[in-house]
């Protein structure tokens, strides 16, 4: 299966361990770009506004990682604690799960979804929460 792999990249090394784990079990994993880019050209995650939107323009990290899901059969979001949120989902994974969903993508999370202020929209795209274990994903 082809997975998207998402999630804050605040936690760029945990979407690295876990794409070469789910390779591990078989799978395709894809990763966002700027992962790549941090570990070969020292590319650090903007801190402001003005510097996402002028690291965006120069990247296209949306528009690129929504490609990816597009060829996805789904997506898997690493979701750990993050702000003193457990299983937190940012905006941007947000958004990606959105797509997948609209897409008709399976959508798997890895840990329990976080209660913030969009944790309806959460559970209505109705995620598989695997509670760590990658070996519950399945076509």
């Amino acid at each position: 299966m082809t997975i998207a792999v998402c999630g804050s990249l605040t936690f760029y090394k945990d979407l690295r361990d876990t794409q070469r784990k789910l390779e591990a079990l078989g799978h395709r994993a894809l990763v966002p770009k700027s992962i790549r880019l941090m570990e070969e050209e020292g590319y650090h995650k903007p801190k402001t506004v003005a510097e996402r939107l002028r690291a965006e323009k120069k990247y296209h990290f949306i528009e690129e990682h929504f490609k990816k899901i597009e060829t996805s059969d789904a997506i898997l979001v690493v979701n750990p604690e993050n702000h003193g949120v457990p299983g937190y989902i940012g905006g941007n994974t947000f958004l990606e799960m959105g797509v997948a969903y609209y897409l008709g993508k399976k959508i798997f999370v890895v840990y329990p979804l976080p209660h913030m202020g969009y944790e309806l929209e959460l559970a209505s795209m109705w995620p598989t929460i695997i509670n760590g274990d990658l070996s519950k994903i399945f076509p």
